[in-house]
């Protein structure tokens, strides 16, 4: 069974950083393209950014210049660095990744289960 587990969420002043991590664990055979997502009104989720396995990344208008994905593919990890974060910015963040569990399956939708971040003096 496919997991993904967050870590890195908390409470930061406007202006301050905080860092996400997520790592993929469990039985598969490759992870595709990895990102992070943030609630919105209702049950809604808006991308915040992505990276594939090659490096390309994605990122919202919003977090653009601030915020900073990456990951480490020998441990299947990602991670979101927010910088100069606003009070706007505060949400819960998702963590996603598009796994193949063997060799010539399609890919599959996974998530994690949210970390809150909270951006207030």
């Amino acid at each position: 069974q496919v997991q993904l587990v967050e870590s890195g969420g908390g409470l930061v002043q406007p202006g301050g950083s905080l860092r996400l991590s997520c790592t993929a664990s469990g039985r598969f055979f490759r992870v595709n393209a990895m990102g992070w997502y943030r609630q919105v009104s209702g049950n809604a989720r808006e991308l915040v950014a992505t990276i594939t396995s090659g490096g390309t990344t994605n990122y919202e208008d919003s977090v653009k210049g601030r915020f900073s994905v990456s990951r480490d593919n020998a441990k299947n990890t990602v991670h979101l660095q927010m910088n100069s974060l606003k009070p706007e910015d505060t949400s819960v963040y998702y963590c996603n990744a598009l796994i193949s569990i063997a060799v010539g399956r399609m890919t599959d939708d996974y998530w994690g289960q949210g970390t809150q971040v909270t951006v207030s003096s």
